[in-house]
């Protein structure tokens, strides 16, 4: 998995891009900007980006790795935006609540 964002976390800290947000329902209704960004602020799933140097070393299990589907704490981290214009999530490791399986 190729990290564009120009970012790299550094000791704990890891980089996620949530899941893209629908701008539209499934109806056909667009939403506002407001609600989109919104969800975008609250979104808890996405895609393990990049991690740095000492993330996952105390954990017990499977360990992330990059360009795996996560779920993270909904408030998790900041939201931090790359060179490639994309807003990313900068958060601690512990903040992954799940792996995505199959998905």
């Amino acid at each position: 998995m190729l990290n564009n964002s120009g970012l790299q976390p550094v000791e704990y800290k890891i980089l996620i891009e949530p899941n893209e947000v629908e701008e539209t329902t499934a109806s056909g209704i667009v939403l506002s900007k407001s609600i989109t960004e919104k969800e975008r602020q609250s979104q808890v799933k996405g895609k393990l980006i990049a991690v740095g140097g000492n993330a996952f070393e105390d954990w017990a299990g499977e360990v992330p790795k990059v360009g795996d589907g996560v779920y993270f704490a909904k408030y998790a981290g900041y939201v931090i935006k790359g060179n490639d214009d994309k807003e990313y999530r900068l958060a601690n490791d512990k903040d992954i609540s799940a792996l995505v399986i199959n998905g």
